[in-house]
C-alpha cells in the first residue's frame, strides 16, 4: 500500500542516561521544529526525557533515529524507548514545545523530621 507523503504519524518516546541538564530538550524541540515535527518534550522526576512526535513518516523515523542515537553533545543516551507509531488522522499539536511540570504537593499528613 502506498503511503501519502502528507500522512501524519505518531509516537511517543522516553530517553534514558544522562539527559538531564544537558540541553537534550532544547536540541530535541530545535531539531523537531526544522523538521516540521510536532509535540512536545519534558523532564521526568525519574531522571528521564519524555515526550511525543507527530509529523510525516520520514521524520517521525529521524527524530526517532537522533533521540536514539545521538541526542545532544552532552547527552548520554543508554536507551530511547517508544511507542509503536500510528497514523493519526489530523496532528494534536501546534507546534513542538518543552513542557516544565511542578513536583507534586506532598501528600497530606507528611512531615520532614529533623535532628536538632
Amino acid at each position: 500500500m502506498l503511503r501519502s507523503p502528507e500522512q501524519i504519524f505518531a509516537c511517543g518516546f522516553e530517553v534514558f542516561g544522562k539527559v538531564q541538564g544537558v540541553h537534550l530538550r532544547k536540541q530535541t524541540r530545535d531539531l523537531a521544529t526544522l523538521n516540521n515535527v510536532r509535540g512536545w518534550v519534558m523532564n521526568t522526576d525519574e531522571g528521564t526525557v519524555k515526550g511525543q512526535l507527530e509529523g510525516t513518516l520520514p521524520k517521525v523515523n529521524e527524530l526517532k533515529f537522533w533521540l536514539l542515537n545521538f541526542g545532544s553533545p552532552r547527552s548520554i543516551i543508554e536507551r530511547a524507548d517508544f511507542t509503536p507509531t500510528k497514523e493519526i488522522p489530523t496532528h494534536t499539536f501546534n507546534g513542538f514545545t518543552i513542557r516544565y511540570h511542578q513536583n507534586p504537593p506532598e501528600s497530606f499528613g507528611s512531615s520532614i523530621c529533623s535532628k536538632g
